[in-house]
């Protein structure tokens, strides 16, 4: 997909530092006394895109920490427009690559991991960029505390039967798995943009949870 470049957004971004977290790597460690002010639970999601599914979570969890992952400042800007609008607190976004994760965050500093319709990168070529893959479960985990939980949703049956695959390779343990969310017993689903999108074109939504032991 071709991103349509926003004039402005990169400066835009530095005028609100207070959401969009800047130098994040001297914030490592730091999240909840010096970002957030306190010690509830941080959930990040990697490749946030425009912040419709995080700007939900953080208006229905107040108690949660939320932090939107994405390197693409022509989309971020979106999120950050999302969070002025709707003024929440628990909701701060990182314009940073997620391939360096672990500079910005701490062992045991996260909760629970998002990743929501990502880049399926079907060429075997490519694998080791999917963000399920296992070199970035083991980014993950070195973050996460014990028992930490990755909550993956997508439209696409290859990359999911290959997450189900990667994630039960590295010993991890699956949970709610659904083969059609929007068809499932599933309570508090909270929609992406695409999500909305397929939906409406009656496209199966993969979704599970997978836990680190």
């Amino acid at each position: 997909m071709r991103l349509r470049n926003k004039p402005g957004a990169t400066d835009e971004l530095l005028q609100h530092p207070t959401i969009v977290i800047q130098h994040a790597d001297t914030m490592k460690g730091k999240w909840h006394d010096e970002v957030f002010g306190n010690r509830n639970p941080i959930h990040i999601e990697v490749g946030t895109g425009k912040g419709q599914f995080l700007t939900g979570m953080s208006q229905l969890h107040k108690d949660i920490n939320y932090v939107g992952v994405e390197k693409y400042d022509s989309v971020i800007i979106t999120a950050l427009e999302r969070i002025q609008e709707v003024g929440v607190p628990n909701f701060k976004l990182l314009n940073e690559d997620v391939t360096n994760i672990t500079s910005y965050f701490a062992e045991d500093e996260v909760d629970r991991v998002y990743i929501n319709f990502t880049d399926p990168w079907p060429k075997n070529r490519h694998e080791k960029r999917r963000l399920t893959h296992e070199g970035f479960l083991r980014m993950y985990e070195q973050i996460m505390k014990k028992n930490g939980e990755i909550h993956f949703k997508t439209d696409n049956q290859a990359l999911f039967e290959y997450s189900l695959h990667s994630f039960s390779k590295y010993g991890m343990i699956l949970n709610n798995v659904s083969l059609d969310l929007h068809n499932s017993d599933i309570e508090g689903n909270v929609m992406t943009e695409y999500e909305e999108k397929f939906s409406r074109k009656g496209m199966r939504i993969y979704r599970c949870e997978a836990q680190f032991r």
